[in-house]
Parts: structure tokens; sequence; C-alpha cells
């Protein structure tokens, strides 16, 4: 019957938000994702860098590093940029590296607007996270990059520039690429971090990051007259790779090895 009330479905209540198409509210998702993730992911690398570079246990022989110090920061960056990745990666990308995303922007895996919102949130995150961890720590600051080991500003550009196309590069083949390996790109891209810093630790510090570069600077207000360096040796590795991106796919590298990607 029309009146009877166990006919009568009852009214749901649905909370009102913002809808899922807003430009508006992605922007603020990515943004969020962006800040987040980097903070988490250069706290942790500056806290780990502090303690490699304050342990007593490590000797210091003068000028560089010893092999024990080398691989404990190269650690820290590794694997905290590997679970900031996987947390993130479905938030934003998890692109936590302004050189990572102008790759991104350069290969048009997102446009340009979306690119600046996450590179303002990536510096703000790394301004962040150097802030907290000077806070949080006894001492100078002492994970800021600075050139070592004889390296002039010449090769250092270079270092930055070529270990930072590893890792923008990995980002390309296994992000941006669908494929099977794309479930493992986080841990990849941590490996990339890892093998990148192992390269340039003891010459220039290991940026390969703006966002880690500025941070650690502004904390430990220190910027040498070659700080620029940090900024233009990532950003070339990022064309870099974005063109040799675009070689493979202009001659269609699929056609190459077809079948790459099935189960037998």
């Amino acid at each position: 019957m029309a009146n009877d009330p166990e006919s009568q479905s009852p009214e749901v209540y649905t909370k009102p938000r913002i809808p899922t198409n807003s430009a508006i509210q992605n922007h603020l998702v990515a943004f969020l994702g962006e800040f987040v993730g980097t903070f988490l992911f250069l706290w942790t690398a500056y806290m780990i860098a502090q303690v490699a570079n304050h342990d007593p246990a490590i000797p210091k022989t003068g000028e560089g590093s010893t092999p024990a110090r080398i691989i404990m920061i190269a650690f820290g960056f590794g694997f905290g940029v590997m679970f900031s990745v996987f947390i993130f990666f479905r938030v934003s990308g998890g692109n936590l590296n302004p050189a990572v995303t102008l790759t991104l922007v350069l290969a048009q895996a997102i446009p340009p607007i979306r690119g600046v919102v996450m590179f303002i949130a990536q510096l703000l995150g790394g301004l962040a996270a150097g802030g907290m961890a000077a806070a949080l720590t006894p001492g100078k600051v002492l994970f800021a990059n600075a050139l070592g080991g004889g390296c002039s500003i010449a090769r250092g550009v270079f270092i930055e520039m070529f270990a930072t196309s590893i890792l923008c590069t990995t980002v390309l083949f296994l992000a941006v690429e669908k494929q099977r390996a794309t479930f493992m790109a986080p841990f990849v891209i941590g490996v990339a971090l890892f093998v990148g810093h192992l390269i340039s630790i003891y010459y220039t510090g290991a940026g390969l990051n703006p966002a880690r570069s500025l941070g650690a600077a502004v904390a430990a207000a220190y910027f040498p007259g070659y700080h620029w360096i940090y900024w233009v040796g990532p950003f070339l590795g990022s064309f870099i790779s974005a063109t040799c991106w675009y070689v493979f796919k202009m001659l269609n590298y699929e056609d190459t090895n077809p079948g790459q990607d099935a189960d037998q």
C-alpha cells in the first residue's frame, strides 16, 4: 500500500562534498600530497644524514667522507623516497622532486599548471622538512649540499645532471609507461635515488632535487656561490631524460621486444 510505512524508503542523508571533477579540488589534493610526501621523504633523509655526519663512531678523514657514511646517507634518501612514493603515488603521483615534475611536464604526463602547483608544494615541503630537522637535532646543520673531493663547479653540474637523469628516466619508463612492472615503480625509484647518491655524495653532496637542496640550504643558512648547480644540474637531467624517452617513443620501441609484458 502507498501509505504503508514499511513500503517507503527512508531518506538517506548524504554529506555535501566538492564535485570530484573540480579542478580546484584536484590541484589542492595534488598540492597537499606533494607537500606532505616531500616533507616525509626529506625529513627522514635529513635526519639520517644528520646522524651519519654526527656519528663519532665513523671517523672523519679530512675532506670527503667514508664509505660507511656515504652508504648510510644514500640509504636514508633511497628508502625515504621509496616509502613516500609508495604512500602518495595514488594521491598526487608521488613526484616529490621539482626535477621529476619538470620531466613529467616535458613528457606531457601532467599539464604545466599542475606542474607549477606541485613544484611550489615540493619547495615548501623541503623548507618545512629542513626547518623541522634543524629544530629537532642539536648542533649545526650537517645535511646541506657542498662540493667536495676536489670537485670543480663544472664537474658538479654534470654529476648532478647525470645522477638526476637516472632517477627521472626510471620514473618515465616505470611509472609513466604503464607495464607489468609499474607496481614496482616506487621500489625501483628508491633504488635509482640510492645509486644516484652513491655516485654523487662525495663530490657534490648529492642534491638531485632542488627542494632537497633549498630546504637544507635555508636550514643551514648556507648558500655557497655555486648553489645554482643544484638547480641547473637536476633540471638539465630532466631534459636529458625526457629527450631519451621521446626518442624511444618515436622509434616505437615497444615493437622491438614484443610480448615483454606477456604472462608467459
